[in-house]
């Protein structure tokens, strides 16, 4: 490897969220969706040189900050876009929440697939849209979508439905053929679709690629939007910067318009690191995921070895396992673990009560360090 995730980065009084949670106690935080290491030294440097220029101004996005998305998506991807498709946004959670605004009718509903992100599971009401949960299907070798109870739970005043995928937090990559279907069902259904591909950049599974909801049917790509942004595979989101890629005008349109006053620019530096990352970051990107790879497949034996009473199902992407602790019959799951010393985002947030999620992207001590408070705890029951 190039590039050093061994040695572990101190955050804590750095107002970093994920840390200072727990700045008064020894609790060591594996909750909130941030890696602990650095990022890529080409980012590094790109910031630090507009930081020389002294003025920070309101800024506005550059040819060049559009081109590295469009080649970005075609190199990677294999997804050719034009520039014009391209609305930048601060992150996908406002994105998200102004996709509920633009399409539908007060009292209307948006379906999703669950467990999920929690901003999924609140970003309906937010704009007084009623949500419908369809829990995804374990078919006995992964997490799929439940189609049949889609069709049930589906109303004649459904709009919309919002996606996550690669999916958080069961970290599957969904196929082309479960895309193709879940396009069926939107277009049969006259569903407008928002993804949220944040992760698309985290697959972790060899042989396994992240194929985007647009490239699977001619025409869905008119009736949705994706999002993404830089900000997990290449550990920026504090930059605040993401972006909505909408093919179609009138789409597009309507996404601009519930958009005018509610969203800011983006931070001058936003810019900057999602051009550097894009651009520059892939030999460092390459490294992370061989070493998140290593970090997934030694909590999977941990946890099998020496934690056979949690459950974990395969996960293809992201840096973020999904833990069913059922067995353990606890009424707080998270005050539980915190107690022992380690911080865990409750699965009831996501939809998924019984479970807990861990964040394994940081230096393989730490992790070691983690599960080991994990074992204590649950030995101690």
């Amino acid at each position: 490897m190039l590039y050093d995730f061994d040695t572990p980065v101190q955050r804590r009084d750095t107002a970093s969220l994920k840390w200072d949670k727990y700045k008064d106690g020894p609790i060591l935080p594996f909750w909130v969706a941030d890696m602990d290491f650095k990022s890529a030294p080409e980012i590094q440097e790109a910031i630090a040189r507009r930081n020389q220029h002294g003025v920070y101004g309101y800024t506005a996005p550059s040819e060049e900050d559009k081109q590295s998305v469009v080649d970005y998506m075609a190199r990677v991807h294999g997804y050719e876009i034009d520039p014009s498709w391209i609305l930048w946004t601060p992150g996908v959670v406002p994105a998200l929440n102004l996709f509920c605004r633009a399409f539908g009718e007060a009292g209307s509903s948006v379906m999703t697939a669950t467990p999920v992100y929690p901003p999924f599971l609140t970003a309906p009401a937010n704009s007084n849209r009623e949500l419908i949960a369809v829990e995804l299907m374990w078919d006995g070798k992964r997490w799929t979508f439940d189609f049949e109870a889609m069709e049930k739970a589906i109303r004649p005043d459904t709009r919309s439905f919002i996606l996550c995928n690669p999916h958080n937090p069961v970290g599957r990559v969904f196929s082309k053929e479960e895309l193709i279907q879940l396009a069926d069902f939107c277009i049969r259904h006259d569903l407008i679709l928002c993804t949220d591909e944040i992760h698309s950049d985290l697959v972790l599974e060899p042989g396994i690629k992240h194929t985007p909801t647009n490239l699977v049917h001619p025409e869905i790509s008119q009736r949705s939007i994706m999002l993404s942004s830089p900000s997990k595979s290449y550990n920026l989101p504090g930059l605040c910067c993401a972006y909505a890629i909408i093919e179609s005008p009138s789409v597009r349109a309507a996404f601009r318009k519930v958009a005018r006053g509610i969203i800011t620019e983006i931070n001058v530096f936003g810019y900057v690191g999602c051009q550097a990352a894009y651009n520059h970051g892939g030999p460092w990107h390459k490294d992370l995921i061989q070493y998140l790879r290593a970090n997934r497949d030694f909590l999977y034996q941990f946890v099998s070895e020496k934690l056979p009473c949690i459950g974990m199902r395969p996960m293809e992407a992201t840096y973020l396992a999904w833990m069913d602790i059922r067995q353990l019959e606890l009424e707080d799951p998270v005050a539980f673990f915190e107690s022992h010393g380690v911080g865990l985002s409750d699965g009831s947030f996501f939809g998924g009560p019984g479970h807990v999620r861990f964040n394994f992207g940081c230096a393989r001590s730490l992790l070691k360090e983690g599960l080991e408070r994990m074992q204590k705890a649950v030995d101690s029951l």
